[in-house]
């Protein structure tokens, strides 16, 4: 496997770590959710277009 094959998949994973966090505290709620919710959404976002930019570039060079 190749590096940036790895580096998309360890990116597409921090999404979902994220996301995760995010659902579970929004469910649960509470001082966990009031403190962290934002905070994890803006980090999810910043993940995602992380991830979405390596998936292109990975496209990019195995189609070349």
């Amino acid at each position: 496997m190749s590096l940036l094959y790895m580096l998309v998949v360890i990116a597409v994973l921090a999404v979902l770590i994220v996301l995760m966090v995010g659902l579970g505290g929004f469910t649960t709620g509470g001082e966990f959710n009031r403190k962290y919710a934002n905070k994890l959404m803006r980090w999810r976002i910043i993940l995602q277009a992380v991830a979405v930019v390596l998936i292109l570039i990975f496209i990019a060079v195995r189609g070349s």
